[in-house]
């Protein structure tokens, strides 16, 4: 009887003290299942071009760009836009020449981000309702290894918003309202609501008290269960022994 009552006692603080946080892992977990990973991403919201490079078009050879910047690794030629272009790392700095003339292109200015951020994006008719340029203290939703970047929001379902970069003009990140509530929802559910690392202690504290609730709970289901058990065994007897009785009569 001691077992009995302490572990209902310790069972009933316990999840006093745990049971919020097991409503909020169950909405969190529910959200985060039952939504698109894809979706989530923003994958559906980005445009599935594959344009060409037209190689003729290169007339600033490879040579003529390491003669001019020999400190320039990570080179790759790509498009921006529809126009050929050299992609590389100058220092820590992120660079975009002209593959046709070796003009430096970058950083981008505001109406070319827009264009690449509508030209990237499904929705052709949305409208763009505003444009941010980013190069310190980032919003939580973008990481600040891709600063400086151009934030460009359309005016469309899910508040969708387009983030390119200014080094490179390519398009870094997208995000849109049910990423925001999935990125809180994430937070909750590992209780790290600044890194969001699922290895912290506040998530280990209260998993094991949840733990250690659970098994008190176990405790007390054996408890209920037991009396039934023996009242069942005990009706079984005096059956048994009432027809012994009346087969002697």
């Amino acid at each position: 009887m001691s077992l009995h009552r302490n572990s209902r006692k310790y069972h009933k603080w316990l999840m006093l003290f745990v049971g919020m946080q097991l409503l909020v892992w169950s909405i969190t977990g529910a959200y985060m299942v039952l939504m698109d990973i894809h979706y989530i991403h923003g994958d559906s919201l980005v445009a599935n071009k594959k344009p060409t490079i037209a190689f003729n078009n290169v007339n600033y050879s490879f040579s003529e760009l390491m003669s001019d910047y020999s400190k320039a690794s990570d080179i790759e030629l790509g498009l921006l836009q529809n126009q050929t272009v050299y992609r590389f790392n100058d220092g820590e700095q992120k660079v975009i020449l002209s593959a046709i003339d070796g003009r430096q292109l970058s950083p981008i200015d505001e109406m070319l981000a827009i264009s690449i951020a509508k030209d990237n994006y499904t929705n052709t008719k949305a409208a763009v309702i505003n444009v941010q340029l980013i190069t310190v203290n980032p919003p939580r939703e973008l990481s600040s290894r891709h600063l400086p970047v151009w934030r460009i929001d359309f005016d469309d379902f899910a508040s969708p918003s387009f983030y390119i970069s200014a080094n490179s003009g390519q398009l870094v990140t997208k995000r849109h309202s049910y990423w925001r509530i999935f990125d809180w929802m994430f937070a909750f559910h590992v209780m790290d609501y600044i890194d969001e690392e699922a290895d912290n202690k506040l998530l280990l504290i209260f998993t094991v008290l949840a733990f250690i609730a659970s098994i008190f709970g176990l405790v007390l289901t054996y408890f209920r269960l037991m009396p039934q058990k023996k009242k069942r065994n005990s009706k079984v007897d005096n059956d048994l022994n009432k027809e012994i009785a009346d087969e002697k009569a």
